[in-house]
């Protein structure tokens, strides 16, 4: 029945695509991809990462996601950590899992994000 994970989508203010592109951009390397015209007059903006695509589409009234979150898996955890000391964000480390550390911050607007290695 399902084949494949096409895209996470998170919720944004109106108006907060440069935040946006700041960060999951600027920040986590991910590269804006266009929207369909169709689309495009909602507001929002797209990114993607290799395979990895994520949406953020503008809600009103705006509420972060504070527990759903989606987890994107990174190579080296220490350094990722690091870079994001570095941008001026603050990691909350959490307990790990078997075979897996992890970390998790929070987009521009509230949204969590989890970043994981595999170890």
């Amino acid at each position: 029945m399902l084949i494949s994970l096409h895209h996470v989508q998170l919720a944004m203010p109106q108006g907060g695509e440069a935040q946006a592109e700041a960060f999951y951009a600027g920040i986590l390397g991910m590269t804006a991809a266009p929207k369909p015209a169709a689309l495009a007059a909602r507001g929002g903006i797209w990114f993607e990462a290799g395979p990895i695509r994520l949406h953020l589409g503008v809600e009103t009234p705006f509420i972060p996601a504070r527990k759903a979150h989606p987890a994107f898996e990174v190579a080296d955890l220490s350094r990722v950590t690091k870079q994001l000391q570095s941008a001026g964000l603050e990691p909350k480390t959490d307990q790990d899992l078997p075979g897996i550390r992890r970390i998790y911050i929070n987009d521009p607007f509230g949204n969590r994000i989890e970043l994981l290695q595999q170890v």
